[in-house]
């Protein structure tokens, strides 16, 4: 289980309408999947970086036919 810090964060509030609106949940976890959103987007924009950069020993076809 991982530790969680309570914290207080002055928010807009028609922005937390509109993104609890979007969640359908309550104010912490609109607040958790925004910032878990937050820190992906950084994960896919290293990743894209990476394209081009990366050889494989293998081809896509071949890791197709090593699916279970």
């Amino acid at each position: 289980m991982t530790t969680a810090k309570k914290i207080t964060v002055d928010v807009p509030e028609e922005l937390l309408r509109e993104a609890q609106a979007q969640t359908g949940e309550g104010i912490s976890e609109t607040v958790r999947r925004g910032l878990q959103l937050l820190a992906a987007s950084q994960a896919f924009k290293d990743l894209r970086a990476l394209r081009g950069k990366v050889k494989f020993s293998k081809s896509v076809a071949e890791l197709k036919d090593d699916e279970p």
